[in-house]
């Protein structure tokens, strides 16, 4: 049994039927899923999401389908590690990693949003499945609709990396690259959608897709014992996932899922691409277009579609945003690799290194429960880290060089326990 109502326009309130459409009529603002809350309440309980597989549509009152799901049965429902040594290396005293870098199929957020949309273009008829993506939407998309025998077409900015490339090829989609920045693909794929009358997941079908995106919260609430954590740091792109956070976190508690509780949410940027956070630090809603210049290409977005909403979000939440250099989120990733043993994209690297920034200043405290989203996988993004890392020590097939080689690597660790001793 669905329970959507229809869309509704963010704006002016506009409402409209369950189509695959995406713009309001009226004032061209966003549209929104509408939802029967009521009957929400009275269809869902924990003992009832409990008893499903473990899969982003346990929550599935809360999520725009009308029948049995067509796509990701096994996404979702990813770890939220308690990273002990990780809050030990920030100073903090409760902190969680909610890891969708080993989410299935393609080891990122979006293997959440795609589930939704691509069932979704089943029920509404479509057999051609396409987006605009900077790699990890391009690389689930393509898997998603493998699965599914659909055609598929994957739009990406031209220099991305060979991972994220390959992770979409290796399925057999058409994968186009365009010369340009993301931004620029996107305003293609506005055009192509209109002509050619295809399902793209987050242009004509973006108020299912990003619906989604709540899946990630709804999992937090869960596995900490259905309650909110305090503080909750995600990066920003397009803006898709923040402001589906706050709503998941209103609608538990509208449903009846959790009893209360508030948790700020902040906004994690690249200094090469800030645009929600510059906004945030003007107190403007006005987001200015910046052209990217970092490392974190899968958020090197310079005009986000919703980052109106992730200001309002933010600023309801009592949160706040910051952005960190491409140096930051180099070390923020073998950080988190180094006490946690989670190899994540720069996108996770920049979520780790606006956490142990909002701590230093004392915004996030270190005696409160902390959530970093890790939204994407460092396998595919190898290339971004291949300097940054200790090369291997190459040595002869003897034990005497093995031996050889210890003396010279132990000698500084000796050094610095004699240090330590006088």
């Amino acid at each position: 049994m669905s329970f959507v109502r229809g869309l509704q326009c963010r704006e002016c309130g506009q409402g409209y039927p369950k189509e695959p459409l995406h713009v309001c009529e009226t004032c061209f603002g966003p549209l929104e899923i509408v939802y029967d809350y009521d009957g929400i309440k009275k269809a869902i309980s924990r003992e009832k999401i409990l008893s499903r597989p473990k899969s982003l549509w346990r929550y599935r009152e809360l999520l725009p389908i009308d029948g049995e799901p067509q796509a990701g049965l096994y996404s979702g429902f990813t770890p939220l590690v308690r990273a002990h040594r990780l809050g030990e290396a920030l100073g903090v005293k409760e902190l969680y990693i909610k890891d969708d870098s080993v989410n299935h199929p393609t080891f990122s957020y979006k293997d959440r949003v795609v589930s939704v949309a691509i069932s979704k273009a089943i029920e509404f008829g479509f057999d051609t499945v396409s987006c605009a993506s900077t790699g990890n939407l391009a690389n689930s998309v393509a898997a998603h609709a493998a699965k599914a025998g659909l055609n598929c077409y994957v739009f990406i900015p031209d220099g991305l990396e060979q991972g994220k490339i390959i992770g979409s090829a290796i399925y057999g989609p058409r994968t186009i690259s365009i010369k340009g920045n993301y931004d620029d693909v996107n305003r293609l794929c506005s055009e192509i959608a209109d002509k050619y009358g295809w399902a793209f997941v987050n242009v004509n079908l973006r108020p299912y897709y990003a619906e989604g995106a709540k899946t990630h919260a709804f999992e937090i609430a869960e596995q900490l014992g259905w309650k909110l954590p305090r503080h909750v740091v995600v990066a920003s792109a397009g803006g898709t996932i923040l402001p589906k956070l706050a709503k998941a976190f209103k609608e538990l508690k509208q449903v009846g899922l959790i009893d209360g509780g508030n948790c700020k949410i902040y906004s994690a940027q690249a200094s090469g691409c800030a645009p929600i956070v510059q906004a945030l630090k003007k107190g403007t809603d006005l987001i200015s277009p910046v052209k990217p210049n970092t490392i974190a290409s899968s958020i090197a977005i310079g005009n986000p579609a919703d980052g109106y909403y992730v200001l309002q979000a933010v600023r309801e939440s009592g949160g706040w945003g910051e952005a960190v250099t491409d140096e930051e989120i180099l070390d923020g990733i073998k950080l988190l690799a180094r006490t946690e043993g989670i190899f994540t994209e720069p996108a996770g690297g920049t979520e780790v290194a606006v956490t142990k920034k909002l701590i230093q200043q004392g915004r996030i405290p270190r005696d409160e429960s902390i959530v970093i989203s890790i939204t994407g996988n460092g396998y595919k993004t190898l290339e971004v880290v291949a300097r940054s890392v200790e090369q291997p020590f190459k040595i002869q097939a003897s034990l005497s060089s093995f031996d050889e080689l210890y003396l010279q690597l132990a000698q500084p660790a000796q050094g610095k326990a004699l240090a330590g001793e006088g």
